[in-house]
């Protein structure tokens, strides 16, 4: 009813106007990686999806302790199975009983509403940094980004980058290759 699929096939005004109609009356967790956390993740060795396997096993866990009720538990297939668990030997308590799907945003409403929730909250967040620095920050990783970038290290420094970007993209390279100190 309210348009909820992928949210790769929703513009971000249409996920800020209909999370807020439906995001108190579902069960969801929210768990949010700051860039300067994923930085210091990134440089202890973490990639991308071992950070997003750990981060959904928090969830999950969380989301289990809190609700017994469920018939089964979907997560949208970013690495294989097995792998998945690999990233996950180091924890103490680790959610087993999962059905991996590829595309699961398009075939199954609660993970595209999850989905659309995480973005909603990217959002507001993405807000709140813009908002802290004073410059409306461009998404993505197009030249504007790096134009920006370049604005930020010089009003704030190139340490700033830690806490608003992920610094192992392309873009820091491109930013303070471009810089003089």
């Amino acid at each position: 009813e309210l348009g909820v699929k992928d949210s790769k096939k929703m513009t971000d005004e249409k996920i800020l106007e209909v999370v807020p109609k439906f995001i108190q009356k579902i069960p969801y967790e929210c768990i949010i990686l700051f860039n300067k956390e994923y930085n210091e993740k990134y440089a202890d060795g973490y990639n991308m999806n071992k950070l997003k396997a750990i981060l959904h096993n928090k969830a999950l866990m969380n989301l289990k302790n809190k609700y017994s009720d469920y018939d089964y538990i979907v997560v949208d297939q970013f690495a294989e199975k097995y792998v998945y668990f690999s990233y996950l030997k180091a924890s103490s308590n680790v959610v087993r009983d999962i059905t991996f799907m590829t595309k699961a945003e398009d075939k199954n409403l609660a993970v595209a509403c999850g989905s659309i929730i995480s973005r909603y909250l990217f959002l507001k967040e993405f807000d709140k940094i813009c908002d802290e620095i004073h410059i409306p920050l461009p998404k993505g990783a197009g030249k504007d980004v790096d134009t920006i970038g370049e604005e930020v290290v010089e009003k704030y420094g190139k340490e700033k980058l830690q806490d608003i970007a992920k610094v192992n993209f392309k873009n820091t390279d491109r930013i303070l290759h471009t810089m003089v100190y």
